[in-house]
C-alpha cells in the first residue's frame, strides 16, 4: 500500500505514535483492523456477540 501524506501530517503522526511507544505501521494496522471490524458486516474472529 502506498499513501501520499502531507509532510506535516506525517511528522505529527510519527511524533504522536512515538510518544505512545508505538511505530506508525502498528498504529495504522490497528486502525485498519478496527475499521474493517466495524464496517465489513462480519463478526471479528475470536469474538462473540
Amino acid at each position: 500500500m502506498n499513501l501520499n501524506v502531507p509532510i506535516e501530517l506525517h511528522n505529527s503522526f510519527k511524533s504522536a505514535t512515538a510518544a505512545k511507544g508505538q511505530n506508525m505501521t502498528d498504529a495504522l494496522l490497528e486502525f485498519i483492523q478496527n475499521y474493517v471490524d466495524k464496517n465489513s458486516g462480519k463478526q471479528p474472529k475470536g469474538r462473540r456477540k
